[in-house]
């Protein structure tokens, strides 16, 4: 009696004896059948029956970076639900406006940015224990609010390592798409800045993006590095590295030393 897995194997070398030939068969059961590994765009790691280009290859780093670059992201998404959590007891929102501007503002960059190149499902939809997440440390943010103060320094350190490696990942989406470079810019910048644009709007306020210090010009040089070292055939670690390393740097500096565009100031009228 052969079980499933062998049959194949039984059936090549009983037509091999028919015919007086020799057939090589490297047949192996399908459980033993090694899947390539596959990063998908949120930067999770797992096996796919789905053959992937040379290209996406060259995207996928070794294990433990792109654990560290998941840690992060999740670090990440629920230092900006805490912090938007603020911005909402600022604006006296009750329970539930707190829990979905802290899930808009974590999650609202990606989701733009899979909408607008069509790179379905979305982050949430794919991994809705995100939701949980968000929704749940900006509910958690009011019971701890009148300590949040003290930490004020650190969520400023929190939001910079979000702001760069969520352009990191809107940089990896879009070059798995193989889009344009500026496209590629472009969904880097939207995966990092638009969450917080989100929040402003919600709370009918003009978005910090475009009236404080250096972030999107940060989100931006972030990108042409991380793309410029893909290009230029560097370690896809190392050019991650320098990316977040100069982005990180270059953010603090800018908060330390309120850095930003130059503004524009108009005071007269049309009459």
């Amino acid at each position: 009696m052969t079980s499933d897995a062998e049959q194949p194997k039984l059936a090549l070398q009983q037509l091999a004896a028919a015919t007086g030939t020799q057939l090589k068969c490297d047949c192996q059961p399908r459980a033993n059948i090694k899947r390539p590994l596959h990063i998908d765009k949120w930067g999770l790691l797992h096996r796919t029956q789905k053959k992937t280009s040379d290209h996406t290859r060259t995207m996928i780093g070794p294990y433990d970076t792109t654990a560290l670059l998941h840690a992060l992201y999740l670090i990440a998404i629920v230092a900006e639900a805490m912090t938007a959590a603020l911005v909402a007891g600022r604006r006296q929102m009750d329970w539930f406006g707190v829990m979905l501007l802290g899930c808009v503002t974590a999650l609202g960059g990606g989701s733009m940015r899979d909408v607008l190149l069509g790179d379905y499902p979305l982050t949430w939809v794919e991994h809705p224990h995100y939701l949980l997440l968000t929704g749940g440390a900006a509910l958690f943010t009011i019971a701890v609010a009148r300590y949040m103060h003290k930490l004020r320094n650190v969520f400023l350190v929190l939001d910079a390592i979000g702001l760069v490696v969520f352009t990191v990942i809107g940089c990896k989406v879009a070059l798995a798409l193989d889009l344009p470079f500026l496209i590629v810019i472009g969904s880097g910048m939207i995966t990092g800045c638009v969450g917080g644009v989100l929040r402003d709007l919600l709370c009918n306020t003009v978005p910090l993006l475009f009236r404080a210090e250096l972030y999107a010009t940060v989100s931006i040089v972030t990108g042409i590095l991380y793309v410029g070292s893909e290009t230029l055939g560097l370690s896809h670690d190392i050019g991650m590295a320098i990316a977040m390393v100069v982005g990180l740097t270059l953010r603090l500096l800018a908060i330390r030393f309120k850095w930003g565009m130059p503004k524009f100031i108009y005071s007269g009228n049309m009459d």
